[in-house]
Parts: structure tokens; sequence; C-alpha cells
């Protein structure tokens, strides 16, 4: 497979010290490079430095979109990353971080890292993941790469927690339908607040004829469904300790008996399990045992609300049009009805997001935009947009913390520029075009501002 190519820029001060040294490096292992010599990078990209400024984390960020692109921040040495340095350069979104001289053979560690990531991106980008799982937003960007090498590179148990409606069955879906497992059987779906009590050993062990009153024949339980195959176990947190129990000890061995049966079964599966409760206050409670959610939490992903990806909304709201089945062109969203979808509440998040689409669908007609008219009267919203203030408590606080600090008016107008300005292009992806219209700033504006921000910051005289 071939190696992908990637920009790379250098910020010394002194002279980096091993300033070709890398760069040749990298070539005999087949990682190709090219110096930066564009103001918006695109890619991947590996920044060389040889110590952590301002302008180098701020680079960063930008470079990376906050996470969103693959950037390796390769370090001099060791004495550049003191201080918690490398901690400061993840914060500002690279992927890694380390010292060039931290091993024999960095560049292979370098290769593998990009080889690995171009993988798990080529499938964050395919079809099947943003058909299922939609956004663009840098924290959920991140989710889905968790999601993408959790599924595709390793056979590890998988905890998925979040609030009702945040897509935890599609995650488990995903999971099931990127695992590479050869001779792979099915995904075994088990509702944990269905489960009635007296038929729960029967659920998941099966059980044979004659096991209890009502047992006419033979039944598999979940454990032997999923074997070869997946087993998702909706809502764990709502397991009895005792069920508890006999989960772990089938996580364990793999083995189990059925109710009423004396011989072992074996099963091999993949556990995958969701619940929207805080399993370790339920640990602390008592609740919820303690070998269990180490046993099946070898990897965690929490899926966040949707009031915290507000910048999915519009992505998500247009996904479901379409699949709605509303006609075979996208139509755009007036701007009240746009303002009305990023401010509007979502307590039952993605869900309750697709919910709004269908009674919205059903109403709009024509080829024309999406109006206000369209959204049903229950929807519409108590205030305003008009009369909203969006000045907050919030920005408030930040402001009047600065001016304690003695951060001057010019510094305060300048970071509130900046950060306008970070906030429309992740939004809009990067698009220099669309934020500027956001923004109510031409193209040549917009770059002329951003550019002038980050040389406005502390110099760390990039070369």
């Amino acid at each position: 497979m071939e190696k992908p190519k990637v920009w790379h820029r250098i910020f010394a001060q002194d002279g980096f010290a091993v300033e070709a040294s890398p760069l040749e490096a990298l070539a005999t292992v087949g990682v190709r490079t090219h110096p930066l010599d564009s103001v918006e990078p695109r890619g991947a990209g590996i920044i060389l430095f040889d110590q952590i400024t301002a302008s180098l984390c701020e680079f960063a960020g930008d470079a990376s979109r906050n996470g969103v692109e693959r950037v390796l921040a390769i370090a001099s040495s060791h004495e550049a990353l003191a201080n918690g340095g490398a901690w400061r350069l993840l914060r500002s979104g690279v992927s890694d971080v380390f010292a060039w001289d931290h091993s024999p053979k960095p560049e292979l560690e370098v290769a593998a890292r990009l080889e690995r990531w171009s993988a798990v991106d080529r499938l964050v980008n395919s079809p099947l993941v943003r058909a299922n799982l939609v956004g663009r937003s840098p924290g959920w960007v991140s989710i889905l790469r968790q999601v993408v090498e959790v599924a595709s590179f390793t056979d590890s148990a998988l905890l998925i927690t979040g609030e009702s409606g945040t897509g935890k069955e599609l995650v488990a879906r995903l999971v099931h339908s990127l695992d590479p497992r050869e001779r792979k059987r099915e995904l075994v779906v088990l509702d944990c607040t269905t489960i009635v009590p007296e038929l729960s050993g029967s659920e998941f062990f099966g059980h044979e004829r004659g096991a209890f009153t009502g047992a006419t024949g033979p039944r598999d339980g979940a454990f032997a469904l999923a074997d070869h195959g997946t087993l998702f176990l909706d809502e764990v947190g709502e397991l009895s300790l005792s069920l508890q129990a006999q989960l772990l000890r089938v996580a364990q061995e793999h083995t189990f008996k059925r109710v009423g049966g004396n011989s072992w079964n074996r099963a091999e599966f993949r556990l995958v399990c969701a619940t929207n409760r805080d399993l370790l206050d339920e640990l602390t409670r008592g609740r919820f045992r303690p070998d269990l959610y180490y046993r099946i939490a070898s990897v965690v992903c929490h899926l966040p609300p949707l009031r915290d990806r507000p910048g999915d909304i519009i992505p998500l709201f247009q996904h479901f049009f379409m699949e709605h089945g509303a006609g075979n062109e996208l139509p755009e969203l007036d701007e009240p009805v746009r303002e009305y979808l990023l401010r509007r509440e979502y307590p039952g998040n993605v869900r309750d997001l697709k919910q709004l689409v269908a009674r919205i669908a059903y109403r709009h007609v024509g080829p024309g935009p999406i109006t206000v008219g369209d959204l049903p009267e229950a929807e519409w919203p108590a205030v305003s947009v008009e009369e909203e203030n969006w000045r907050g408590m919030a920005l408030d606080t930040s402001i009047r913390r600065a001016v304690a600090q003695g951060v001057g008016l010019k510094e305060i107008g300048r970071l509130a520029t900046e950060t306008a300005i970070r906030i429309a292009l992740d939004d809009e992806e990067g698009n220099l075009q669309r934020a500027a219209q956001k923004l109510g700033v031409t193209d040549r504006a917009l770059q002329m501002r951003k550019a002038a921000g980050r040389h406005n910051g502390p110099s760390a005289h990039p070369h």
C-alpha cells in the first residue's frame, strides 16, 4: 500500500539541529514530504520543532483544524518536551508528539503511524461510515476514528456510553460491520431493560426441553446465537448483580451451560455493551461489579449529546431529510430556520432531531428553501431569534477574567476575532468562502485577518 505524501514545516529558533536528518530518514522508509508553501495546509503533516511556543501551538491548531487533520509533531530532543509541552501540543490538535531521539529508528514509527492513520481515515470517510454516523465536527471525527480503529484492528470489548438518542446502537452495528474476522456470523442485540428476571437465564444461556414449565423444546440463548459474531448488550447497567456475575464468567471463559443442561458449550464473540448510566458511579454505589466493568470496558467510547456538537446539527438535518425521501434534491434552509435549528434544544439528542425532520419533511413542498412555515406551530420558539441576545454570562465572565488579569482591549478584541474565525471555519469544514460569508466579510478580508492573527502572536521564527 502506497504511503501517503505529507507536508512538513520546521519551527526553529537557533537552527533545527537535525534539520535534514529526519526528512532523509523518512524518505528511506517511503514517507514522501514536501515543504509547506500554502497558507492553508490540508491533509496529514509533520511539524519539526526545537521549542514549544505559543506560535507553534497556534499553528498546530490551525494546520490540524483542531484535530480533524492528522498532524505529527516531532521535537529535536527530549528537552523540547519538558514541563508538559507534549500535552499542550496534543490539546492544540496534533495526533501525536515525540522526540526524534527517543528511539533508534524514529522514522519507522512515523511511517507506521501515518500508515495506520491513513487506513483509519479511509474507513472514516467511507460510504459505510458516513451514511450511518453523520458529522464532521472535530470531536465527532475523533470518536469515529476511535470506533473504526477498535473495530478494524482489534478484537477488544467495547463499552459505549452516552445519553439516550446519541447513537449507541448505530455504533455497535458499525463495529460489527467493520470487524474483519473471517466467517464472521451475526450481530445479536439484547436489550437488558426488557429481560424478565424469571426468564433471564434462558435469554442468555438458552434452555433444554423440559427445563421449566413451558419449555417444550430446546432454545439457543444470546451466547450461542452470537458465537463467532458480536453480542451487543444494550443498557447493560440494568442487569442484576447475579446476572452480572454470570455474564462475567462467560466473558472470561467463553463457556456456558444451557438452563437444564449438563454439557458445556463454547461461544467466541466480541462483546459490545452500551449504557446511559454512569457505571463508575454505579461501582461506588455497589450496583455494578468492578470485575465485570473492567472486563467490558477494554475500550470506552463516550458519545456526546447533540448540544456538545452543534456543528453537526445542519449536516444531520440534511442527512435525515434526504433519508426521509422528501425529494430528490436537498433544499436550502432559510436563515431563520437554520438559526432556529442551531438554537433549539434537543433533549432526545440525534433521535429528537430525526423526529423533527420528519415533521418538517411532510409539510415542505416545492423546489424552494425550507422556510419557517414548514415548522409545526408546536416548534415555534417562545422568543424570536431577533429578541434573543447572543451576549451571555459566559462571554461576560471571560472578558471580566481577562480584564482582571490585565489583558488590554486590543488583545481582547484580537482573541475574539480569532475565536470567531476559528469557529466559522470549523462549522464550514475549512471552507474559506462560506466562513467569510457567515462572518459578513470578503474571502480576502478573512484570509488577511487570519494571517494577521497568526503573525501578531508570539514569534517562533518558522522556516
